[in-house]
Parts: structure tokens; C-alpha cells; sequence
């Protein structure tokens, strides 16, 4: 509320002959007891996620902060994100020459294999550095970038201090009779070093502990060659030894390779993707556990869904090894052609496989941990895609999707066989006049997975799916949903949301009631659990 305070006092000018800006958002959810999908009850009844964000900018001069809520904690979300208070701020300036942000700040190096600090409000995750962030562009096409500062740790600072400098430089810009070609060169490296004060962890020989490196660090080297329509990306970084929890303090160096071959042209683009992990998992406090304080970040090398049933096994990279390919298609088939029709179509096609390491245990805390063998280890996920969109008139649009997945459960410690699903996907936008849209969506998953109390597989997720869903959009301003999944066959629970939505400018409100599926949530890749819930959630969102 401050700062819509804020706002009005200001009317988004003029302070200081600056600009004001910013945005408010707030969630609130009430979940009841149901044994029927293993909802618990709720004791607070009404739980609340609520930020608002203040920008000031006048000329190359920047400031913000953002106070946050948690009063309490949606459920999902750590309990140790509750409370409230001020929880960024930072200055900043700007110019063509250099850059320099005091405070806190995100960041990433490259790909950010080795470095990217990032925030994901949905996700509860925020590992956002506090101290110093200076760029510097000498030349054109040249940028010298040098960090240091600690992380975010839900409402504290982490222990580990985190060091950083990257250099990119754009060959194009750097050589001036290579503009007017059709070439592409871009190539950069970076080093990352966290610090962090020894602990006495012991190992398993009773009488011993273990030696730990009081600084642990990581580097990177990346280029981007492009000509016409082709363009090949790749990057490697090293990390060094880091014991760590998340490895079982173990000594073993980490490693991790990347690389993708892509072309495109109108109507067109393919490109195939290809990375291999090994024990780069990089966080600046040893002893933390979870997603919290990970320095480095690591997307999934698989499509990133937004159908319901195609995410309810999703993958999240497993940072400490694996393999994986994934190859990418889309295609516009042009209009009035016998394949194409009238209006065209859209095709895309995407495939992804992902193996882990075959390795043999040398042995525990202290030592190296495992070595690598030159062959495959087992499959952790695969899948196959395709989408045909087609406009059937000029008001109708039928999106047609057919995906094959295979996941083993192993990737989130349950012990089972792998599972395969076929999933269909039929979804129909209709614009029935200028002021009114319908779309309807049905989805369908046969699965071989099988619920076994007696084995311990008791995953609501389990068995065959069938969804409906019905969105209606009236003006600009009013949307109504609503949908249901049921696990018809071996599965557990009828999961039906009816959701109400107005939007008035940069405002938008959303109410909905309905059941939540225990599960898990990804975006990027990076995912955390949500329990089960049944009751009402509102969300409300403004910026000016």
C-alpha cells in the first residue's frame, strides 16, 4: 500500500525531476481438509504473498526497493519466508561507458552455467546478491563485467561470499569491415569463486574431519558463430572441488559442456541441442540443501509445456550428472496449399532424451565419490511432441497436440519402473464476435503407472487422466474459466477449478475455487512441491 501511496502523492513524475514507477502484486489462498486428494487443514485459514516495487529513474541515475509480505506463507513455500519487511534495494548508474549497481542486484555470466542470480516469485526463489556490480564498455562490442557480494537467504544474508568477473566481446562490432557481412561472432569467459569460512563436519571414520577449501571456484569459456541463417552456440565451464551437502562432501570436480546447432529462415527453423552434467551442482553455503543459494543455474534440456497434463511429470535438471539431445522443429506451411489450406498451418515438432551417468562408487565423504565410465546411464526422461495449429476460418483455431513421455520416478527418490504416457491435447479458440472468445480445451493421459499401497506407490499423480476445460473472454476486461481433471482409472482425485478474472488498465483481479493436485510446480527447469489444497485463491496485480 505504500507504495501506491506513493504513486498518487507522485503521479509516476516529477520527483526530483525523476520518474517514479513500479507494481504491486498480492496472493492470497484458504484451504480447507480433504481427505479424498490428502488435504490438510490449514490452521492461519488465510495465507497471503503480497510485494510491491518502487523505481526511480531520472537520467542515467536508477534507485528501487521492494518490500515483501508473507503473512503466511502460500502453501508450497518454505516457512522460513515468513514475515515481512524491507527486502531489496539498490542504486544505480548508468551510462554508455559504465555500469555500477551498490546493493542488491541479479546477474548472470554467459548461459549462466557459472553464474545467474535470478528471482521467481511463483517458485519462491530469490538468490539475489547484495554488494557491488560494476560493467565497463571500453569499446564498442566489448563489456568487462566484475562482482562481489553476498546472497540472499530468505530474510538474511548467506555465510559464503561470491566473487565474480566476465569478459564478452563482439567480434562484428570490434572489426568494422566484417558489419556489412552476414557473419556472427560473439565469444566471452567468466570465473565465479565463493568463500566461505571451514566447519567441522566429520566423515564417516569416527576420530577424523574433513578438510574443507575455504574458497571454491568455477570457470567458463562461450562462443555464438552465426552466418545467414545458421548459428552454432557452445560453452564449457569447470568447477572446482566443493564438497557440499548436495554432494555428500565429496571431493570430485565438476564439469559441464553445452552445445546447439540451429537454423532458420521465414516459415522455418530447426535446431538440436546437446549438454552433458557432472557434478556441477554450485551453491555459496555448503550446508544448505533444496534450491536455496545456487550461484550457477542449469535449465532443463527439455521442452517447457503449458498444457496441464504434459508437466504433470516434468523434469528438472539433475545437476549432479546426465546426458541429454534435444532436437527442435517448427515449420509454417504456407497458405493455400494442400497441406497448408486456406489459412496455413503451424508444425512443430520437438524430441528430447535424458540419460544419466554411468559411474562407479569410489567411495563416500572425503574421497572423490564416483568415477565416470565411458557408456550410458539410465534413461531419466524422454519425449516426443508434436503440434499442429490451423486456422479451420477466420474465427475458429484448432491446436492439435500428440505427446509420448517416458520419466523415471527415480529423478524424485521414488523407487519404481518407468513410466509411459500418452498424452492427446485438443484445443479450439473460437472468436465469436469482437467483444466475446471461447476456448475449449480437452486433454487426455493413458499411463501405465499404477497405484501400490502395499509398494509404497501412492502418488495422487498415478494412473489415466481425462480434463475438460472452458474459457470464456468477454471484452477486454472479463474472463471466466472453468475445468476439471479426473483420475478415472487407478488414479485418486477430481480436481475442478472455476476461476473469475476482470482486468482495468495495468490492473488485473482473479478469484477462483477449486482443488489442487499434490505435485510438483517447474518453471525453467527449477521446480519445488505443492501440497494438496481445496478453497478459494485471489490474486491481484497493478503496476504505474
Amino acid at each position: 500500500m505504500a507504495a501506491m501511496m506513493l504513486a498518487a502523492a507522485a503521479q509516476g513524475q516529477g520527483i526530483l525531476g525523476g520518474n517514479v514507477t513500479g507494481n504491486v502484486q498480492m496472493d492470497a489462498q484458504m484451504s480447507r481438509a480433504d481427505s479424498t486428494i490428502g488435504a490438510t487443514d490449514v490452521p492461519e485459514k488465510l495465507l497471503m504473498n503480497a510485494r510491491a516495487d518502487i523505481l526511480y529513474t531520472n537520467g542515467d541515475f536508477s534507485a528501487g526497493l521492494r518490500f515483501e509480505a508473507y503473512q503466511n506463507p502460500l502453501l508450497g513455500f518454505d516457512s522460513q519466508w515468513q514475515g515481512q519487511g524491507l527486502a531489496h534495494y539498490f542504486v544505480g548508474y548508468n551510462s554508455k561507458l559504465l555500469s555500477v549497481t551498490v546493493g542488491h542486484f541479479y546477474e548472470q555470466f554467459g548461459s549462466g552455467l557459472i553464474l545467474r542470480t535470478y528471482e521467481d516469485r511463483y517458485l519462491g526463489l530469490d538468490n539475489a546478491l547484495f554488494g557491488i556490480n560494476v560493467a565497463l564498455r571500453p569499446v564498442e562490442g566489448v563489456t568487462i563485467k566484475a562482482l562481489a557480494g553476498k546472497q540472499r537467504y530468505y530474510w538474511e544474508l548467506g555465510d559464503g561470499l561470491v566473487r565474480g568477473v566476465d569478459a564478452e566481446a563482439n567480434i562484428v562490432q570490434l572489426v568494422p569491415s566484417l558489419r556489412e557481412s552476414k557473419l556472427r561472432a560473439i565469444v566471452g569467459a567468466g570465473f565465479v569463486s565463493k568463500y566461505e569460512d571451514e566447519e567441522l563436519i566429520g566423515s564417516e571414520t569416527p576420530g577424523y574431519r574433513l578438510k574443507l577449501p575455504l574458497n571454491s571456484g568455477a570457470a567458463s569459456v562461450r562462443a555464438e558463430l552465426g552466418w545467414g541463417g545458421w548459428s552454432l552456440q557452445g560453452e564449457y565451464a569447470r568447477k572446482g572441488q566443493d564438497p557440499t551437502v548436495m554432494n555428500g562432501y565429496t571431493y570430485k570436480e565438476g564439469q559441464v559442456m553445452t552445445a546447439t546447432l540451429g537454423y532458420s529462415q521465414r516459415g522455418f527453423s530447426a535446431s538440436v541441442q546437446g549438454r552433458r552434467v557432472e557434478n556441477m551442482s554450485f551453491k555459496s553455503m555448503r550446508t544448505v540443501a533444496g534450491q536455496q543459494l545456487y550461484i550457477n543455474y542449469l535449465p532443463a534440456i527439455t521442452r517447457q509445456h503449458t498444457y496441464a497434463f504434459m508437466t504433470i511429470y516434468p523434469y528438472a535438471t539433475n545437476d549432479m550428472g546426465e546426458q541429454g539431445l534435444q532436437g527442435d522443429v517448427m515449420w509454417k506451411v504456407k497458405k493455400d496449399t494442400w497441406l497448408g489450406g486456406k489459412y496455413g498451418m503451424d508444425i512443430h515438432v520437438n524430441s528430447a532424451i535424458v540419460c544419466g551417468l554411468d559411474t562407479t562408487v569410489i567411495g563416500g565423504a572425503g574421497s572423490d565419490g564416483y568415477k565416470v565410465n565411458g557408456g550410458m546411464g539410465p534413461l531419466l526422461f524422454g519425449e516426443a511432441t508434436v503440434e499442429l495449429a490451423r486456422k479451420l476460418s477466420k474465427e475458429v483455431k484448432l491446436t492439435l497436440v500428440y505427446s509420448y513421455q517416458a520419466f523415471n520416478p527415480a529423478v524424485e527418490g521414488e523407487p519404481s519402473d518407468l513410466f509411459h504416457n500418452n498424452i492427446v491435447v485438443a484445443d479450439v479458440a473460437w472468436k465469436m464476435s469482437k467483444k466475446h472468445a471461447l476456448r475449449f480445451e480437452a486433454e487426455w493421459m493413458g499411463s501405465d503407472s499404477h497405484r501400490d499401497v502395499a509398494a509404497g506407490h501412492t502418488d495422487p499423480r498415478l494412473g489415466d487422466w481425462v480434463m475438460g476445460l472452458v474459457e470464456w473472454n468477454i471484452g477486454s476486461k472479463w474472463f471466466v474459466s472453468v475445468s476439471d481433471q479426473l483420475a478415472y482409472n487407478d488414479g485418486k482425485g477430481n480436481y475442478y477449478n472455476v476461476s473469475v478474472g476482470y482486468t482495468s488498465g495495468a490492473t488485473r483481479l482473479q478469484a477462483g475455487y477449486g482443488k489442487q493436485r499434490r505435485g510438483m510446480l517447474c518453471i525453467g527447469g527449477v521446480c519445488r512441491e505443492v501440497p494438496a489444497s481445496n478453497g478459494l485463491t485471489f490474486s491481484l496485480t497493478t503496476s504505474f
